[in-house]
């Protein structure tokens, strides 16, 4: 797709704006029917698609039938690991020596590559934690 059109200028100025956030195809449609510039969801995944080609969007999936989550990376986003809460469902990036250190003794180790963009470490966030601690 090597033309621009309105609705892929709304899709990156979004995804610019919302940088460093994991966002859906839905929360993307959402946000702009909320902002009164409605984009159907098609038209959101082919804007998508183009940008991940692109190298502007990176694109992952935590499990197989959850949707694919994106992320602005258009200014050299870097190599991440990821933390999902299991309660909030709050998905947040960490760049880590000591998990890069662990990666690389998974490979020294096991010879087994550790794919950054698609490691996701699972718990309770800091947040759900108070709440759990608050009702007890």
């Amino acid at each position: 797709m090597g033309y621009n059109t309105k609705q892929g200028d709304l899709v990156l100025q979004l995804m610019r704006e919302s940088k460093g956030k994991h966002m859906t195809a839905d929360d993307i449609v959402r946000c702009l029917a909320d902002s009164g510039c409605a984009v159907g969801k098609s038209t959101v995944y082919r804007h998508l698609e183009k940008l991940t080609k692109e190298g502007i969007v990176r694109r992952f999936v935590l499990h197989d039938g959850e949707s694919a989550c994106y992320q602005y990376s258009g200014d050299g986003c870097s190599n991440h690991y990821h933390l999902k809460c299991s309660k909030c469902g709050t998905l947040m990036h960490v760049e880590c020596e000591y998990l890069d250190k662990v990666a690389g003794h998974i490979f020294e180790h096991h010879r087994f590559t550790l794919s950054e963009e698609n490691t996701v470490l699972y718990g309770i966030c800091s947040d759900c934690a108070g709440e759990a601690k608050s009702c007890e």
